[in-house]
């Protein structure tokens, strides 16, 4: 896929953003206004799916009215006939994929909530860690525009991996558990986990819930050298040398 000199450029500004250690309401609301630049949208929502609620939540959002948005949170959400249908989808998905025109533009999901706002024609990209939802990216274009191209889906499938990897290291860092990443989850599911004794996965944790050697030895009743020789032989078995490293490795599972 060829893209133009424009595209290239916000491409870039999007992974260097992608790279950085924004927490999670940053990073989407940055990455969304790049988005809206580079597919030349105007409408940019972005939820975090809680999956004990089955709602979502935590919005972000861009050029679209609160009232209107708070009204999709307490009602129209429930009776959202496109959402459910992009949310399985492990790809970027147009709405026109899930839903015919002519049928959508005669439900009220359109007519009481989209149109309101102006927006017409949609695009919804999930990110997923674990086979669960952790957050996603709603793009939408306005009347007098047209609706998305192959092309653009194929540019944010393209984003979508760098994506899902920020929202997994943003959600690790917050220690967002309750919503969408359970850390021990994360960390037991990891491929190198069978690697580790128990107490080096105890260790590990704490790690990632951004606990000091001090703080560590103070909840395991152990020294301080008994902490550093265990984080030595995690680092050790993972090939890695950091902290931001062990946090990486987790993220990427």
């Amino acid at each position: 896929m060829n893209l133009t000199a424009r595209e290239t450029g916000i491409v870039f500004r999007i992974m260097s953003e992608l790279s950085n250690d924004h927490n999670l309401s940053v990073l989407r609301e940055t990455i969304g206004k790049l988005i809206l630049e580079l597919l030349e949208a105007q409408y940019f929502a972005s939820y975090v799916w809680n999956g004990k609620k089955a709602v979502f939540e935590n919005r972000i959002a861009l050029n679209m009215s609160d009232e209107n948005l708070s009204e999709y949170e307490t009602y129209y959400q429930y009776r959202d006939p496109i959402t459910p249908r992009l949310q399985r989808r492990r790809k970027t998905t147009a709405v026109s994929e899930v839903m015919s025109r002519r049928a959508f533009e005669k439900c009220e999901f359109f007519n009481d909530f989209l149109a309101r706002d102006g927006l017409h024609f949609g695009i919804n990209c999930f990110a997923y860690s674990a086979g669960q939802n952790i957050g996603d990216l709603r793009i939408w274009r306005g009347t007098g525009k047209e609706d998305f191209t192959r092309r653009d889906l194929a540019i944010m499938d393209a984003i979508g991996p760098a994506f899902t990897n920020a929202v997994r290291l943003a959600l690790i860092r917050e220690n967002r558990s309750g919503s969408s990443l359970p850390l021990t989850n994360a960390l037991e599911r990891a491929d190198f986990a069978a690697l580790l004794t128990k107490r080096e996965r105890e260790i590990a944790g704490a790690v990632l819930l951004g606990k000091t050697d001090q703080q560590i030895a103070d909840t395991h009743f152990i020294s301080i050298t008994t902490v550093r020789t265990h984080l030595k032989h995690i680092f050790s078995k993972l090939n890695i040398t950091s902290r931001t490293q062990l946090m990486h490795r987790i993220a990427l599972h």
